[in-house]
């Protein structure tokens, strides 16, 4: 199992101590692009043409909200894909 695979396992099971370079590695995997933050924010905003952007604090560890939020994403990926397969 590749690191980026166990980095999705952990998201899916809701580990409560994700960091955010691990989501930030799971979500460029997925095709997003990160902007950095204005004027002293924590906020950092993933961008992926044809998605709803998603705004995540760089807080250790990352809240659960949070966590749920990329699992969600995952999900929706995964469905895409599969829809593209058939």
């Amino acid at each position: 199992m590749s690191q980026l695979e166990k980095l999705i396992q952990r998201i899916k099971t809701l580990d409560k101590n994700m960091r955010f370079d691990q989501l930030q590695k799971v979500m460029e995997s997925l095709g997003y692009t990160m902007k950095g933050p204005a004027n002293g924010s924590s906020h950092f905003t993933f961008r992926k043409p044809g998605h709803n952007p998603i705004t995540i604090p760089k807080h250790t560890p990352i809240k659960r909200a949070y966590v749920e939020l990329i699992r969600e994403v995952l999900e929706s990926e995964e469905k895409d894909e599969n829809k593209e397969k058939s």
